[in-house]
């Protein structure tokens, strides 16, 4: 629990804007604010098991089976769950560097998943010393692309006719 409540005090990095979410009022009233108000049109991607195997393991090793396919967003807010007694989500708008692409991903033991991925372009606000930068083995300012665990979120506008 005093993590979770560490990461929601941290202060921004430089160009982000982030909110705890305690409810999905307040996760849908942070997308609207970030967007701007002519974004009535948004949705959530989320990753979802395909077929899911009865091997259990905190982490595993997963192949990219197709090309992915980048879907246009020009902003995008990403909502991480963190553990707390209750649901909280760790939402973040970091600019509009970024680029969103949808994948299928095989795991090691079977497992297939519908995955999202999100590429931040400009890291340039992370502090050099970052351990991405060092876990990655790449240098500050490089981009960063992560992939989204089942649970999390990624809200990107979309486009709409009834304008």
């Amino acid at each position: 629990m005093e993590a979770t409540l560490r990461v929601c005090e941290f202060k921004p990095i430089k160009g982000e804007t982030k909110l705890c979410a305690t409810s999905q009022e307040s996760i849908v009233e942070f997308v609207q604010t970030m967007f701007g108000v002519d974004s009535k049109y948004f949705r959530a991607l989320l990753a979802s098991y395909l077929t899911k195997s009865t091997t259990s393991t905190l982490l595993r090793n997963y192949t990219i089976l197709e090309v992915p396919k980048e879907i246009p967003a020009p902003k995008t807010i990403s909502c991480h769950t963190l553990p707390y007694p209750y649901l909280i989500y760790y939402c973040h708008f970091l600019g509009d560097e970024n680029k969103v692409f949808e994948a299928l991903l095989e795991g090691q033991n079977g497992d297939r998943v519908d995955a999202f991925c999100v590429c931040h372009l400009d890291t340039s606000g992370l502090n050099p010393d970052n351990v991405l930068f060092r876990f990655l083995t790449i240098h500050h300012c490089a981009p960063i692309c992560h992939f989204f665990p089942v649970g999390d979120l990624i809200w990107v506008p979309t486009p709409t006719t009834l304008d």
